[in-house]
């Protein structure tokens, strides 16, 4: 098959990828679209507090979540190594995932706390799984093919999530109070599209690893631990990857902060309608996945530090057109005497965005499985879980406490320093120098 490697069958590649495919679900449905929405507004309700409460019970959960993975994706990942164990803990995060995301449909309007609790769990374990299934890539690709199958697999997960959210908006309907019978079973549906997609993962991929002996009187949790620590202490001998890991965290502040603003934004900015909201969101899922595939396919031969560097250039331009556009727009209505309105201008912004956002994902994680010794790959996709999550509450915290100060369009402009200071930390990362230095690691306890 095309996608076969040196080191996995295309069926084996392709099957590594399902996850991300099956994984958007929950992503888009639960976190992004819908769910989020049907928590705040019907399940919290009070819309004459502005559904402050709502929205502050939306982002406790979220939080308690990544403070959760923060906390535990590194230890996780070193007892994935030491163990050979990386299928069985994936296999965990799903089902968990799957059975959370499914009892969703038992919250009804009033019962927040359960709420809270189930998003809690099953974000947390989507979390756990993401980085768990990112620990493979090592394994199933050699250097110069990583980003290809890095690439596969972010472009079918935006396919996926496509798919799943365009079924579920055309048959469980609105968001409403009116229409809560039927939108509560978005959770069922978003676990059973993730149960079922996803099983091609567990019957193709394999466990490469050969488990350690436990020594006596140690456990797994003090392995894991002990793992950790002494990967911090040696943080000088993986030097460009602790550097490339504080440039994706400011990165990935940056997009996190574009992905939970960009939707708010064109309400409130853009003033657009439905049918453009809409097309926004069917072309960014359809850019990103084209930018993740096509970058994934061009840099094993330009080298992934060229191409996350070219794809944090993307982000800037992208960052400055949405910022740019209600101006532009005027701009170019008084220079060609036409009359453009700016939220269809503002489609080729969301278009830059999504070319970027595939991509950059893509890339970082490639990255981070080059820089990686493969014996302690899913330990140090933990670190990559970590920077991520920080990088999520790092950047919303961040543009919510400046959107109060200079208003939302402004704060939207602050991304684009957060790409910057990003692509200033990557220049200082030595790819070869870092693969070479992969090969000098130990895997002691």
């Amino acid at each position: 098959m095309v996608w076969a490697t040196r080191q996995a069958s295309g069926r084996e590649v392709f099957g590594w990828a399902m996850f991300d495919f099956a994984n958007q679900a929950y992503t888009l449905l639960i976190v992004t679209v819908i769910y989020g929405d049907l928590f705040t507004r019907v399940i919290v309700g009070d819309s004459t507090d502005d559904y402050r409460l709502g929205n502050l019970l939306w982002s406790t959960a979220l939080a308690l979540s990544y403070l959760a993975v923060v906390v535990t994706a590194p230890p996780c990942g070193a007892i994935m190594d030491y163990a050979a164990a990386k299928k069985r803990f994936l296999f965990v995060s799903y089902i968990v995932t799957v059975a959370a995301t499914a009892a969703l449909y038992w919250v009804e309007p009033g019962f927040a706390v359960l709420g809270v609790l189930l998003i809690a769990l099953s974000n947390y374990a989507y979390s756990m799984g993401e980085t768990f299934v990112a620990g493979f890539l090592p394994d199933i690709a050699g250097p110069g093919e990583m980003g290809r199958v890095s690439g596969l697999g972010w472009s079918l997960g935006y396919i996926g999530g496509l798919c799943a959210t365009a079924f579920a908006v055309v048959v469980l309907g609105e968001v409403s109070a009116e229409n809560f019978e039927r939108i509560r079973w978005v959770g069922p549906f978003a676990a059973a599209f993730f149960l079922v997609c996803a099983i091609p993962t567990f019957l193709w991929l394999r466990e490469r690893g050969t488990p350690q002996p436990r020594p006596s009187g140690t456990g797994y949790a003090g392995i894991g631990l002990r793992r950790v620590a002494r990967t911090l202490r040696g943080l000088g001998e993986l030097r460009d990857l602790a550097r490339f890991l504080v440039s994706l965290l400011l990165a990935m502040a940056g997009l996190y902060v574009i992905i939970a603003y960009a939707f708010i934004y064109g309400a409130q900015v853009i003033g657009w309608d439905e049918s453009v909201r809409t097309l926004m969101f069917i072309v960014t899922q359809i850019t990103a996945a084209l930018g993740a595939l096509s970058f994934g396919l061009v840099q094993d031969r330009w080298g992934a530090k060229r191409t996350y560097l070219t794809t944090l250039l993307i982000w800037i331009v992208a960052i400055l057109l949405i910022w740019a556009t209600p101006p532009l727009t005027a701009w170019i209505n008084r220079l060609s005497g036409s009359d453009w309105q700016a939220q269809h201008l503002f489609l080729l912004a969301g278009a830059a965005a999504g070319l970027a956002l595939g991509s950059c994902q893509s890339a970082g994680r490639t990255l981070v499985g080059l820089l990686s010794p493969p014996q302690r790959a899913a330990e140090l996709f933990g670190f990559w879980g970590l920077s991520i999550k920080l990088a999520g509450a790092f950047g919303l915290v961040g543009v919510g406490l400046l959107q109060a100060w200079v208003g939302l369009q402004g704060a939207i402009l602050f991304c684009a320093l957060f790409f910057a200071a990003a692509f200033v930390v990557a220049l200082a990362v030595d790819e070869s120098r870092g693969r070479a230095s992969v090969a000098g690691t130990t895997n002691e306890i």
